[in-house]
């Protein structure tokens, strides 16, 4: 179905979100519709941090909102809407639009394979009410859906439109863009000649595939660098627990904006333990790229001057190569907590490839890599 026909049949004037790449249909449209408006339209933080801004707009207004996500984040709505939402608690009601990645019986990614198994049963847990969208599902199918849906909402309780691949579309394209230069590829490249054989954890998406194609083109081993395939956000939280473990290693995190921004919690661990063998790199291209390109409020923030009220006591922020390597050869033999913000652009090859190493095979060849430390 089209995005705008979805969009007119659930009738909020609310939506709000982190972006999938099984929703990009309804992104662009939401987009394009809206652009980024408080009254309209937000993408937040997280997926728990979206349904709380669903809530404040509920109680504002007394209409219902939409919170958009992949079905990745349903862990991070089980808090807000089992203590939050839920009938026997304020009986807010919200309309879930999930993509549906890892659905069983479709090839998808290690992270998510189990996430595609237990999707419907979570919001059956959860007591959210569910119709799955396909691309055979027609408009008239998903209007009843709503009908009935509105009856459930009128009791205080939410309900969810699971959306199948390929089953929402939108005819507009739109290209995200900023003003920096340096490609995230080439950021990665430049921290591999510096980093030697120093473990690297890196963040999921793009950054991860870039990681490990780089490794494959310099004929180089795998086994110093840990890709977090899922879990966003929560790579600096891994790689700090390594810190900790290997104090005479030196560990790398490359990390996105759009992760940083769902578990910023982390920074503020980090800042307060101070690790001195512990380098973070948040790549920010104020995009959530790997899923569409959609804009973070990583360009609107300062994530230098954050992670400096953190505790960080080395930060800085570049946007050119001459001077990423200055600080890329200086944090070396900096024996400090360090952060370096690396403004790059939008934008990967059309042929970036995938790991052909299972998640199993990544495991356990960094574990022994490690024990080498």
């Amino acid at each position: 179905m089209r995005a705008e026909s979805l969009v007119e049949i659930i009738g909020s004037a609310f939506y709000t979100g982190i972006p999938d790449s099984q929703l990009k249909a309804l992104c662009s449209y939401l987009m394009d519709a809206y652009g980024i408006d408080p009254k309209h339209h937000i993408i937040a933080a997280n997926e728990g941090n979206c349904t709380a801004l669903a809530a404040g707009y509920y109680l504002a207004t007394g209409k219902v909102p939409v919170v958009y996500m992949q079905n990745s984040g349903e862990g991070n709505i089980i808090n807000p809407v089992a203590s939050l939402l839920n009938n026997k608690v304020y009986a807010i009601p919200v309309v879930f639009i999930i993509g549906w990645r890892g659905e069983p019986g479709l090839h998808d990614e290690p992270q998510h394979i189990y996430q595609g198994e237990v999707t419907i049963k979570l919001l059956e847990d959860m007591d959210i009410c569910s119709f799955i969208i396909g691309k055979e599902t027609t408009d008239e199918e998903v209007r009843a859906a709503m009908e009935e849906f509105k009856r459930i909402l009128d009791f205080g309780k939410s309900v969810a439109f699971v959306i199948r691949k390929g089953a929402v579309s939108y005819g507009q394209q739109i290209e995200y863009k900023n003003n920096y230069t340096m490609l995230r590829e080439e950021v990665i490249q430049h921290i591999i000649k510096v980093s030697g054989s120093d473990p690297i954890v890196s963040t999921t998406g793009k950054a991860s595939r870039e990681l490990f194609e780089t490794r494959t083109a310099n004929g180089q081993s795998h086994r110093c660098d840990f890709l977090t395939v899922g879990s966003m956000g929560h790579s600096s939280s891994i790689a700090l627990g390594i810190a900790f473990n290997k104090p005479n290693a030196r560990i790398w995190c490359v990390d996105g904006d759009g992760a940083v921004l769902m578990h910023m919690g982390a920074m503020a661990v980090i800042g307060a333990n101070r690790p001195r063998n512990f380098i973070h790199v948040v790549v920010n291209n104020n995009s959530h790229e790997t899923v569409g390109g959609m804009p973070t409020v990583a360009g609107n923030i300062d994530l230098a001057g954050i992670a400096k009220a953190c505790g960080y006591p080395y930060v800085v922020s570049v946007d050119s190569f001459t001077q990423l390597d200055m600080e890329l050869g200086a944090v070396k033999s900096r024996n400090e907590l360090s952060l370096i913000e690396v403004k790059c652009t939008i934008g990967a090859r059309e042929d970036l490839g995938r790991p052909t190493t299972t998640a199993l095979e990544n495991k356990r060849n960094f574990m022994e890599y490690l024990k080498t430390l």
